[in-house]
């Protein structure tokens, strides 16, 4: 059984990737020859949101440049730990639209399914760090309660899975969820946020690819990239690999101070995803999220550098600029589509 052996091996190397991640600043720094006197700050900023990357990540960050783009994303901050007002710990309040543990009902139509508190990377600028995961991680026991809420309203056609990260799930525990989700009659999507295929692109197994491939539901995935430094050439290939298999790509991007508040920047990044089969999806602003005010800019900036973006590719490579805001029955739009 040839094939069935290589099979195996492909999860034995991305759950070992995904058990070997960088959690200690200090060796984060040696291996970036970074200044040591960074240090004590990553320590303080790692007590309250710890740091988490993969080492295959890592190596796409340039050694000995703190302003690199892909560090400022995943290296803490002492900056972290200053209160901001107006930043707050849950900034779209989903503790109001969370009617059963591990399920979100913000929008008509959809819910989103969070099967899982892990993440291969934490993003600095997550809106979810302080999410309660430790109320919100149903394990399979809680899943019939899920499946309970999902039923009762006709009107969802479609679930999201997301972070947690579901691919951090392994093939065959997603296969069982998706398996029972599939006989909700009017269940007809399946939407999977997730930055696996970006940070662990070994992730991308024949396995994951046989079960989105097999699924009755309709995938679509949806991948997070700020930087086109992020598009390796195995990341490439692993969304080649999803495209081949006739799964849809689109990107989210996060407009981060520092990290890509530019047009050259963003439009490098449509190109980079275009020719690894992604669709340029949403540019979302900033959540405002306790831990992340530095990463912030202005609306008028924002709005400022998407119509320098519009200037530079045609309409299908320019994200749509939106915000989330509690209770808005959609995401905000906040500048015209680019045509």
């Amino acid at each position: 059984m040839p094939h069935a052996s290589f099979k195996a091996n492909e999860q034995r190397l991305w759950q070992e990737a995904l058990s070997d991640l960088i959690t200690d600043p200090k060796e984060l720094l040696m291996l970036l020859d970074l200044d040591p006197a960074l240090l004590d700050a990553a320590l303080r900023a790692a007590r309250a949101f710890p740091l988490k990357v993969p080492r295959g990540f890592v190596t796409r960050i340039e050694k000995g440049n703190p302003f690199d783009p892909l560090l400022k994303q995943i290296l803490p901050l002492d900056i972290e730990l200053q209160a901001t007002p107006g930043y707050v710990a849950d900034p779209l309040q989903e503790a109001q639209v969370n009617p059963v543990p591990g399920l979100l009902h913000k929008y008509h139509g959809r819910v989103l399914v969070t099967l899982t508190s892990a993440c291969a990377v934490h993003c600095r600028y997550c809106f979810r760090r302080h999410f309660p995961y430790e109320d919100n991680n149903p394990g399979t026991n809680g899943w019939e309660r899920i499946f309970a809420y999902i039923r009762q309203d006709d009107s969802v056609s479609e679930v999201i899975l997301s972070g947690g990260d579901p691919l951090a799930v392994s093939d065959k525990r997603l296969k069982l969820f998706t398996d029972q989700l599939s006989r909700i009659p009017h269940v007809k999507r399946l939407r999977i946020h997730t930055r696996l295929p970006v940070v662990l692109p070994e992730r991308i197994t024949d396995e994951c690819i046989d079960w989105l491939t097999q699924i009755k539901l309709a995938p679509v995935m949806v991948i997070h990239v700020n930087h086109p430094n992020e598009i390796s050439h195995d990341v490439r290939e692993a969304m080649l690999t999803l495209r081949n298999a006739r799964v849809p790509l689109f990107n989210q991007t996060v407009l981060l101070k520092g990290v890509n508040d530019e047009a050259n920047t963003l439009a490098a990044l449509s190109e980079a995803l275009f020719a690894a089969g992604v669709m340029p999806y949403y540019l979302h602003v900033l959540d405002r999220v306790q831990g992340a005010a530095h990463f912030d800019m202005t609306l008028c900036k924002a709005r400022e550098i998407h119509a320098e973006l519009g200037n530079k590719l045609p309409g299908y490579l320019v994200p749509r600029l939106v915000c989330e805001e509690p209770g808005m029955p959609s995401k905000t739009l906040l500048a015209t589509p680019v045509l």
